[in-house]
């Protein structure tokens, strides 16, 4: 049994991206079932992209920021995209917006494929990884196979290649496919829709650790659709914003026990932007919160496609939820919707008469949020004249639910403290793969 003074603590979390570890310290005697220490430790070497495109031609933002994160590439090269396109005021629309929305539906769905059936799944089951679980559900982790093949087809026939699409540039695309390489993929995303929609039932089915936390929820939302690449920063707590004041509202921090920066709301006076100490300051009290599917799905529920919203009715799923661990329902809703809003999109489809709009090469500063996978990505450029990128910031879904995460391990201290050490050890562990972290984006 986990005792007083006792720690769990795991050196290397599997089924996770990257190098991270976690410590719960218990306190003593006169505190049992509190938690003096609970962190999330990440080691992952730091790559230093902001620095790497200083200099650089604002065309090549897109291609190098596909290289922070191999599942999440398509939503880091859309907000470097319009990022620089907001910097010059330049709007794409049309087919073009509905390609991008299309890539966006297609690396959710092999996103949240591959986190719902083979990273998270087993933690439900109850084995210890998605190979041994394949013994006694297999059609389920065929069927989760089958999604992400889905989506990275859906990637690869717009974007060119699966991972690391080459097809995308400012304004738009190299080239648009015609509406007969897309039409293909119907049948396949027509079945995903159902499959997905079978997905919700059974996630919502699952027995779930009770857990609260009164964490404050960011997205993006948008007024006409479920927001994916545009719209105003809401919260749950009252925020709507615009990308470009990000920097007022948030600020990132490093601490001491990782590489990675962490993010958190700030309260009181509005900082300047990246490196104000008057942010930092006001910083000090400033809240936690958390971005990604769950997040997204209580600020948007009624945003969703009917398919999803009609797959939420029927398993009796309801908003607020503020049970990390139930994000897997929210996963698999939005895996509804991404099939249902692909098909929509190829349904109606029809080529550009020109592939791009042309971005001109001029000073300017621009910022976008997009929602990739595990939630909200903050891109911001400044420009000098000529094109070249003069300075640069990315802030990943990960390094703003890091706080979170903590948080929660901290609430289910007294459960952890009761728990056999090897019970409580796992419990914990599945706090932190509840949220999907890929610790490589958050050390960009």
């Amino acid at each position: 049994m986990a005792r007083s003074g006792s720690t769990i603590r795991v050196e290397a979390l599997t089924r996770v991206e990257g190098d991270a570890g976690l410590t719960v310290r218990f306190g003593g005697r006169e505190a049992p079932g509190t938690v003096k220490v609970a962190e999330l430790s990440v080691g992952e070497p730091p790559r230093f992209f902001e620095a790497l495109l200083r200099g650089r031609a604002q065309a090549e933002a897109p291609d190098i920021t596909a290289r922070v994160c191999g599942h999440c590439t398509v939503a880091h090269q859309l907000a470097a995209c319009q990022a620089i396109e907001e910097a010059h005021g330049v709007r794409v629309d049309g087919a073009l917006r509905a390609l991008r929305r299309l890539l966006t539906c297609g690396e959710w769905i092999a996103g949240h494929a591959h986190q719902v059936f083979l990273l998270a799944a087993p933690d439900h089951l109850g084995f210890p990884d998605a190979l041994a679980m394949a013994r006694d559900h297999g059609d389920l982790v065929r069927r989760g196979l089958r999604m992400k093949k889905a989506g990275d087809a859906l990637v690869e026939r717009v974007g060119g290649r699966p991972i690391h699409p080459v097809n995308l540039r400012l304004g738009g695309v190299h080239r648009a496919p015609d509406r007969g390489e897309l039409t293909g993929l119907l049948e396949e995303l027509r079945w995903g829709r159902a499959a997905a929609s079978d997905a919700v039932a059974w996630a919502a089915g699952l027995d779930y650790p009770d857990l609260e936390p009164a964490h404050e929820d960011v997205a993006l939302w948008h007024a006409d659709e479920y927001a994916m690449n545009e719209g105003r920063l809401r919260s749950s707590g009252g925020l709507d914003i615009a990308a470009r004041d990000w920097e007022r509202h948030f600020v990132e921090e490093q601490v001491e026990r990782s590489t990675a920066l962490q993010a958190r709301r700030i309260e009181g006076r509005p900082g300047r932007g990246p490196g104000d100490a008057g942010a930092r300051s006001a910083a000090a009290g400033g809240g936690t919160y958390r971005v990604g599917p769950l997040a997204r799905v209580n600020l948007g529920l009624d945003r969703l496609a009917d398919p999803a919203q009609e797959a939420a009715s029927r398993a009796g799923f309801r908003v607020p939820c503020a049970n990390p661990f139930r994000a897997l329902i929210a996963r698999t809703l939005e895996l509804v919707h991404a099939f249902d809003e692909a098909a929509r999109i190829i349904e109606a489809y029809r080529p550009p008469p020109r592939p791009f709009a042309d971005v001109p090469a001029r000073a300017g500063l621009g910022a976008a949020l997009v929602e990739g996978p595990r939630g909200s990505l903050l891109h911001r450029y400044r420009i000098l004249d000529g094109g070249l990128i003069a300075d640069a910031r990315i802030v990943t879904p990960t390094a703003q639910s890091q706080r979170a995460i903590e948080a929660d391990l901290r609430a289910l201290g007294p459960r952890l403290h009761a728990l056999p050490h090897d019970e409580a050890t796992l419990l914990a562990a599945r706090v932190v793969r509840s949220y999907d972290p890929c610790t490589p984006c958050a050390t960009h």
